[in-house]
């Protein structure tokens, strides 16, 4: 069951979802309507655009997922 969405900083395009059925999942939208999985998804599914937006407001994951740019 998803929970809510969120921000990490009010400015920020991404939202953070919550998953209340599991732990360690991380979701995240860039318009509430398509979730995507951070472990599972990125950089592969997102458009050139979502991946600069994410990556700009995201740079542990970046560095994280350094292996798969």
């Amino acid at each position: 069951m998803l929970g809510d969405f969120y921000k990490n900083n009010p400015k920020d395009k991404i939202w953070w979802v919550d998953d209340l059925d599991s732990v360690g999942q991380f979701l995240f939208s860039f318009d509430k309507n398509t979730i995507y999985n951070l472990f599972a998804d990125y950089p592969h599914k997102l458009t050139p655009e979502q991946k600069k937006i994410f990556d700009e407001e995201n740079p542990y994951w970046v560095e994280f997922f350094k292996d798969r740019q």
